[in-house]
């Protein structure tokens, strides 16, 4: 029987806005990027899982911020993304970085990630000390939000073509295999004892569906061998005087209400799931 992976800690990465977090550190063009990770909670699992000048990849790196923060923290980032228009977006947040000074690099693939020993230097094969990245959702998820005259709508919440082999279209039974292969490739690149640390959230994608997407995710990374090490909670909220203040934009209020209207006992997601997980030490 194989134990559960105990909650062993709280990141408390969301005491300021997401738009605070990025001000002045990414490119204004970010922002059209459907799905991006917290930029404080890159930089605490990079932080507490690698030493500087240490290798960090991630191997469906987006805009960029998992390189930008390791390039801050002295580390060398390296990503790969199958859609150009969003490895133009991380490679530009990657010279920002770079002209205010970071102390690390940064570089950046276009590909399938499940191809990505074809992509990646040969020279970082063994040498990556943490794997940092978290899967897409659906091809629909944060966005931004627009009033128009019509009323309220959404924008920058889709990815891209669904012909460029996004794991974001393609459902659920696509989406764990392709994360499968990633993973399985990803781990090629790490170093005996690296880390992988995967974010993520559970998806309800309509009134009686919750998709487990964190337990989803443990599975398909223990079966490609990684081992558990902590799975942690990581806060989109802010904590003041001991109460939890929500980030939740208007969508994620509406939808919780029309929940309970219903009879749903839905309540606001106020935390990421962080899986972190581990190579065997044997080379």
């Amino acid at each position: 029987m194989v134990e559960p992976m105990p909650v062993t800690s709280v990141w408390l990465t969301c005491q300021q806005p997401a738009r605070d977090q990025r001000r002045g550190r990414y490119v204004s063009a970010t922002s059209s990027h459907p799905g991006k990770m917290l930029p404080h909670l890159a930089a605490h699992a990079i932080g507490a899982y690698t030493a500087a000048g240490d290798l960090v990849f991630d191997p469906m790196c987006g805009s960029g911020t998992t390189m930008v923060e390791a390039m801050h923290l002295g580390r060398q980032g390296i990503g790969i993304d199958v859609e150009p228009r969003f490895t133009a977006l991380a490679a530009a947040n990657v010279a920002l970085a770079a002209s205010q000074g970071a102390a690390g690099s940064g570089q950046v693939f276009t590909g399938d990630a499940t191809g990505l020993l074809d992509l990646v230097p040969s020279s970082v094969v063994g040498r990556v000390a943490l794997v940092l990245t978290s899967p897409p959702y659906g091809r629909g998820t944060h966005g931004l939000v627009r009033f128009t005259s019509s009323g309220v709508r959404k924008r920058h919440h889709l990815y891209g073509d669904r012909e460029a082999g996004n794991l974001a279209y393609g459902g659920w039974s696509r989406l764990f295999d392709g994360f499968a292969a990633i993973l399985a490739a990803s781990c090629q690149l790490l170093r005996p004892g690296g880390f992988v640390v995967i974010t993520c959230r559970p998806v309800r994608r309509h009134r009686d569906d919750l998709i487990d997407l964190p337990g989803e995710l443990l599975a398909v990374a223990r079966s490609v061998g990684l081992l558990p090490v902590q799975r942690c909670a990581a806060m989109l909220a802010a904590v003041r005087d001991g109460r939890i203040v929500h980030r939740a934009n208007m969508f994620g209020l509406l939808a919780v209400r029309r929940a309970r209207d219903a009879g749903i006992p839905v309540h606001l997601v106020a935390h990421e799931d962080v899986l972190v997980l581990r190579r065997s030490g044997k080379s």
